[in-house]
């Protein structure tokens, strides 16, 4: 019985683990989009634009609010 409980447990283990590798794959191949999507439109790939440094603002003035 013992057996059984350690080896579910495992396996949730490892699915959790799995899950959490391919959320942190999606998040990167975001930002490797974005910084190429930043460097073909010329921009300086290390600096956010205006647009987004004011977008960033608004929603967290929204947030206080």
């Amino acid at each position: 019985m013992a057996d059984n409980y350690l080896e579910s447990k495992y396996e949730s283990y490892q699915k959790r683990k799995e899950a959490e590798k391919q959320a942190k794959c999606r998040i990167w191949k975001k930002r490797l989009d974005e910084y190429r999507k930043r460097t073909e439109a010329g921009q300086d790939p290390g600096k956010e634009s205006t647009e987004d440094k004011r977008k960033d603002t608004e929603k967290n003035q929204e947030d206080t609010i």
